[in-house]
């Protein structure tokens, strides 16, 4: 088998990897919040985030540290909307649930694709016109379905959940488009740790400390998986856009709201006490698959 052939499957592990870590990471994020406010448990991630990374470039590559003392200022607009980002999901997903929000949050490639053609004059082919509408047709069902099964009084609250994915989904356009002009100059991982201690530092004024000494066991363990979650997520990805092709890695990653809506319904299934039911309708999973296809119609470049 040759190196090439090797390289791609390699990289197709980190990305079923990093799909897998991203499908979990909604369901722990609800979890969390039945005992954690969001803005918490974005800061306890931020930080847990930075601290490691310092860590392993202080020990591994210190060199990487030099090549911030041209301090990039753009990256404080990227760490704005990557914290903005974190709280908006987080606060979608306590207000809605783990699959709403995992479908809504889609709009973000669709919206950084639709930014790249208007404001930086980029090529749409026939193939990425056809995904943005079908993804925009499943869009609109899957909101009217989660609509009709939502009770007269919590329609609001979904409202304001699904307004606050559809924000987060907006800053990591910000946050992708900074990041997409910082890695032409940075390393990455210098890069992360800047936005990482930044959004920590940003956080910490509004962040309730007593809660976090007053967490159980379980829940310490929950928290520190949502931490390593986002370093190991974002650490498997770049592995994987190193080793296989980005369409690949592309169609992969846009997959993981599968995972978790099947975990979602297995959980509803087994009568689980710790997270709430939440499992789609027949049309709203097909719904949510139109939404998928078109998200994958929309970012293949080939």
């Amino acid at each position: 088998m040759s190196d090439s052939s090797n390289n791609q499957k390699r990289g197709l592990i980190f990305a079923c990897l990093t799909a897998l870590l991203w499908g979990f990471l909604a369901i722990a994020l609800k979890v969390a919040v039945t005992q954690i406010d969001p803005i918490t448990v974005s800061w306890f991630r931020f930080s847990f985030a930075s601290i490691i990374i310092f860590g392993f470039i202080k020990m591994k590559k210190p060199e990487e540290f030099s090549t911030l003392k041209k301090f990039p200022w753009l990256a404080l607009v990227a760490a704005t909307g990557l914290s903005l980002n974190y709280i908006g999901y987080i606060t979608g997903i306590q207000l809605t649930g783990p699959n709403n929000a995992q479908i809504i949050i889609q709009s973000a490639p669709l919206l950084l694709g639709i930014i790249g053609i208007v404001f930086f004059k980029e090529k749409i082919t026939k193939r990425q016109l056809v995904g943005i509408v079908v993804a925009l047709i499943g869009f609109y069902f899957f909101y009217l379905n989660q609509l009709d099964h939502t009770s007269a009084s919590g329609k609001s609250m979904y409202n304001s959940g699904s307004f606050y994915v559809l924000l987060a989904a907006l800053c990591w356009v910000v946050y992708a488009v900074c990041q997409k002009v910082l890695v032409r100059s940075y390393p990455v991982r210098a890069i992360n740790f800047i936005l990482f201690l930044f959004s920590a530092f940003a956080l910490a004024p509004l962040v309730d400390y007593q809660s976090i000494f007053q967490m159980s066991i379980g829940m310490w363990c929950l928290m520190l998986f949502l931490g390593l979650n986002t370093l190991l997520a974002y650490s498997f990805l770049g592995e994987a856009f190193k080793y296989a092709d980005a369409n690949k890695v592309g169609i992969i990653i846009t997959l993981n709201p599968l995972i978790t809506i099947f975990v979602m319904t297995a959980l509803a299934y087994l009568e689980v006490g710790w997270i709430a039911a939440d499992v789609l309708s027949i049309p709203g999973f097909i719904s949510a698959f139109a939404v998928l296809t078109g998200a994958i119609l929309a970012v293949k470049s080939k």
